[in-house]
C-alpha cells in the first residue's frame, strides 16, 4: 500500500435522486427478442469499468425504435447516488436493483416498476453529524455488485443506530431474489479492519467507489472526508 493509505484483508468471498424519486428516467422500451439476456451486475457493466454494453439484439434499427416506457412507475424513497443494476432470472422476472442514500434497497420489476421486495439496512447518518458531505445524509454511496452464481447482492451502508452519535460502516450481503440477509453478514468494518497499527474510523470514511468482485474476492474501497490529518488514510477491504 502507498503512503497515506492502508488496507486490510478479511476472509475469502463466501459462497455463500430526491424523495419519491423515479427510476423510470432510465427505463426505455424497444422491440428486442424476449429471450435476450444482458445482466448488469456492477458499475459500468465490467470490472474494467469501460461502460460497454453488448447486446446482439440492440442494433441500430432497433435503437431507432427506442421510446420511453410511460407505464413504468419505479417510485422509490430516497436519493439515488449508486448506479442501478439489472438482473435477469429472478422469480418474478427481470429486476432493477436500486439503492438510496436513505439505505433503502429495492428490487423493482423491470417491466412495470412495481416493487418485488424492499429492505432498509439501517438509519443513514444525518448531514450535521458528518465531517463533510456533498450529498446530504449518508447511507449507500457506492454502486453495489451482484454475484450471479450465489445470487448474492453486496453493498456497503453507512449507518447510525442512535441518531449520529455512533457511526458504522457495514458490508452487507442480501439474497438478490428475496432481499433476505445472507448468513454470516453483515460485516462491521471498524471491528474487523486494522493495518500496521492503524484502525478504521468509520465517521471520517465514505464508501464512494463501486464494489467489485475479482477472482472470487469482494473488494470495497473507502476514502477519507478530508485532506489533512487525521483524514488522509484510504482503505481497501477484501472479503
Amino acid at each position: 500500500m502507498g503512503e497515506g493509505s492502508a488496507g486490510y484483508l478479511l476472509t475469502r468471498l463466501k459462497a455463500l435522486f430526491s424523495i419519491s424519486c423515479f427510476v423510470a428516467a432510465g427505463v426505455w422500451s424497444v422491440i428486442v427478442p424476449i429471450d435476450a439476456q444482458v445482466n448488469v451486475t456492477q458499475y459500468h457493466n465490467h470490472s474494467s469499468r469501460d461502460g460497454l454494453y453488448i447486446d446482439s439484439a440492440f442494433t441500430q434499427s432497433a435503437a431507432a425504435n427506442l421510446t420511453r416506457d410511460l407505464n413504468f412507475d419505479g417510485t422509490i424513497v430516497g436519493k439515488v447516488y449508486a448506479q442501478p443494476l439489472y438482473i435477469e432470472g429472478g422469480p418474478s422476472g427481470p429486476m432493477i436493483i436500486a439503492i438510496t442514500e436513505s439505505n433503502n434497497v429495492y428490487a423493482l420489476n423491470a417491466i412495470d416498476g412495481s416493487i418485488i421486495w424492499q429492505r432498509n439496512v439501517g438509519a443513514p447518518v444525518p448531514a450535521p453529524d458528518l465531517v463533510c458531505t456533498e450529498v446530504g445524509s449518508m447511507g449507500v454511496l457506492g454502486t453495489p455488485v451482484v454475484d450471479l452464481v450465489s445470487r448474492a447482492l453486496f453493498l456497503n451502508a453507512m449507518v447510525t443506530p442512535d441518531g449520529g452519535a455512533t457511526i458504522k460502516h457495514y458490508i452487507i450481503s442480501l439474497n438478490v431474489d428475496t432481499g433476505a440477509i445472507n448468513p454470516g453478514w453483515p460485516v462491521d468494518v471498524e471491528a474487523t479492519a486494522s493495518y500496521n497499527g492503524t484502525t478504521f474510523t468509520p465517521s471520517i470514511q465514505q464508501q464512494r467507489p463501486a464494489l467489485g468482485i475479482v477472482g472470487n474476492i469482494l473488494y470495497v474501497g473507502y476514502g477519507s472526508m478530508g485532506i489533512a490529518p487525521p483524514f488522509m488514510a484510504g482503505w481497501w477491504g477484501c472479503r
